[in-house]
């Protein structure tokens, strides 16, 4: 696919204003005695609109792998990243290190991308549960992690349908296909039939990072997120970036039903090296912290690799819904 390069559109912080509507009983997190929700909520009780303003394309930009207590100059760049760029925020987890403790997401995350709490929409990793079952990240993000018991949950962002996953899979009683989260993210799908579907979580099922790599217990959910014609995926887990051509839960390239894949562990945390490229890797870099925007238009979207201060390292291009 040719590269379309997008021009960016810098506004200034105190323009951004995105407002989660939270109709119906707050989610998990809430100390002032609302009802807790059911470990397994419906999929339409999962599903919350996010307001976009007037006339604009809805943006959900954001990177995994972001603040790391021992030395915080790349969360900072990305921050600053994020200060000028509107839209809803999201996290591809390990979003505190290195234990994603009450005391880093205070003296680390939030100083940092702490400061866009209120429009991100964040995903856990395995960090996080190095800490009480994760209890300080959804005591942190509060309602805008979903359940605490699960972790996974889904939200709408004008046309497309955005699904936000647990890959922790020895925390949430497996991924694979008949696990209480695979079965949810089925019934999620048939009941949301958008166009345009995209989904974010930490491990990568396809990464040629040296560190992790491929995870094939992530194979359920591609199966079913191709089934039902999802479009991106994305994730971090490897501290990179690599955006791939579109392709089947096997690997295979697939321009007409594939999945567009892209590793964004490029938060801040620190940089790891690749092996050799995979069969539908298109573009990687593995030395600039930055954040992917994805423009959200209905029927076709637009991606960005947006680079710290400092970088030259970028990557646009734009594809269309399947």
């Amino acid at each position: 696919m040719a590269l379309v390069f997008v021009s960016r559109t810098f506004l200034a912080r105190s323009a951004v204003s995105v407002l989660f509507f939270m109709s119906g009983a707050v989610l998990g997190g809430c100390k002032n005695g609302a009802e807790k929700p059911s470990a397994n909520p419906s999929p339409a009780a999962s599903a919350k609109s996010v307001s976009v303003p007037a006339g604009q394309a809805p943006v959900l930009v954001g990177a995994g792998d972001i603040a790391s207590c021992e030395d915080l100059s790349g969360a900072e760049a990305t921050a600053k990243l994020l200060d000028l760029i509107p839209g809803v925020v999201f996290t591809a987890g390990d979003n505190a290190y290195a234990s994603g403790s009450a005391e880093e997401f205070r003296n680390c995350y939030q100083p940092t991308w702490g400061r866009h709490k209120d429009r991100t929409r964040p995903s856990v990793g395995n960090h996080e549960f190095h800490s009480d079952s994760a209890a300080p990240y959804f005591d942190y993000f509060g309602p805008n992690a979903g359940d605490p018991t699960s972790g996974y949950y889904s939200y709408e962002l004008g046309t497309w349908h955005i699904v936000v996953l647990n890959s922790q899979c020895g925390e949430v009683g497996g991924c694979q296909q008949g696990s209480r989260e695979e079965k949810w993210l089925r019934s999620d799908l048939e009941a949301h039939p958008a166009r345009c579907v995209l989904a974010y979580w930490h491990t990568p099922l396809f990464s040629s990072g040296t560190k992790h790599g491929n995870d094939p217990a992530m194979k359920a959910f591609w199966i079913d997120l191709y089934n039902r014609g999802a479009t991106v995926v994305i994730n971090g887990h490897d501290h990179d970036y690599e955006r791939f051509a579109p392709q089947d839960p096997d690997g295979k390239i697939d321009p007409t039903r594939g999945i567009r894949e892209f590793v964004a562990g490029t938060g801040g945390r620190n940089h790891r090296p690749f092996a050799e490229p995979l069969l539908a890797t298109e573009a990687r870099n593995a030395d600039t912290f930055g954040v992917l925007k994805l423009t959200l238009h209905p029927g076709a979207y637009e991606w960005e690799f947006i680079p710290e201060a400092g970088k030259t390292f970028h990557d646009a291009g734009s594809g269309s819904c399947r």
